[in-house]
């Protein structure tokens, strides 16, 4: 018999909230999905070969407004690939220490490539030398081409379970978070000193009274995930700040907040 995501099997389900949890706005699949592709300059692209097979090579990127700015040699399948049909996709995982390997977020963009001319082609150029310092070595070699990725599609995974697609429109008109790509160090602070603020956050705001330990697996300009430890297994929850911040250097005042709306309700 076949398992799926509907059919976790002989897995422990996860315990539900016992309590309404407060509404907790996350990140759009769009928003998600930008926020990965400006996290890193490397991913896979996967281009076709004249008899139509599919080929996947490492490549790397700038972005302008979100389109990635690809920089190949004609001498390079994927240079001849790309030159030869336009369709094409990237996908890109964020940098992370998850053990595994399938719990990482990813995207997966999708759409073809042009090369750009006139004022975008500058602009181009500098976005990928803004990526990608070491191209100013061989950019403008002539055997390079710059191409940029018209998305057409965009597909987000977040993790197990966790997963969405964006158009097109609502990923170009998206803004990469500010927060989480440079929260680590907040995290490890929140669960190493406020152990008992997150407890109480789990509790009070996340729906789950019976927490016994809560730790934060994520920040982001909406609110922190949580994973939470109870008698009836683990499960994940969310607790959002009163308002959406736009800076890192804003997450310390936001959590402060959430921590006595915590206390307030206990």
């Amino acid at each position: 018999m076949s398992l799926d995501h509907g059919d976790p099997g002989d897995a422990p389900s996860v315990p539900p909230p016992l309590i309404d949890v407060d509404e907790a706005r996350r990140p759009s699949a769009a928003e998600e999905a930008r926020t990965i592709a400006g996290s890193t300059n490397i991913g896979t692209l996967a281009s076709l070969t004249s008899d139509g097979s599919p080929w996947a090579s490492f490549i790397t990127y700038g972005l302008l407004e979100g389109a990635p700015v690809l920089c190949v040699s004609h001498m390079a399948e994927h240079g001849r690939n790309l030159a030869g049909d336009g369709r094409a996709s990237i996908a890109i995982v964020a940098p992370n220490a998850e053990a595994d390997p399938l719990a990482s977020a990813r995207i997966t963009l999708a759409g073809h490539v042009e090369r750009p001319t006139g004022d975008e082609f500058t602009a181009a150029r500098e976005a990928h030398l803004a990526g990608v310092p070491a191209a100013k070595y061989y950019i403008d070699f002539s055997d390079f081409s710059i191409w940029v990725l018209r998305v057409e599609r965009v597909r987000w995974v977040g993790g197990y379970g966790r997963m969405d697609s964006a158009s097109a429109t609502d990923y170009a008109s998206a803004a990469p978070d500010p927060v989480s790509p440079g929260a680590a160090s907040a995290i490890v602070h929140l669960n190493d000193d406020h152990a008992d603020s997150l407890l109480a956050m789990a509790r009070t705001l996340g729906g789950f009274p019976d927490t016994t330990a809560a730790v934060c697996t994520g920040a982001d300009r909406y609110g922190l995930d949580l994973r939470v430890q109870t008698p009836r297994g683990i499960a994940y929850t969310r607790v959002g700040y009163s308002e959406p911040i736009n800076a890192l250097a804003e997450l310390r005042s936001a959590t402060v907040d959430l921590a006595r709306r915590a206390r307030t309700r206990a």
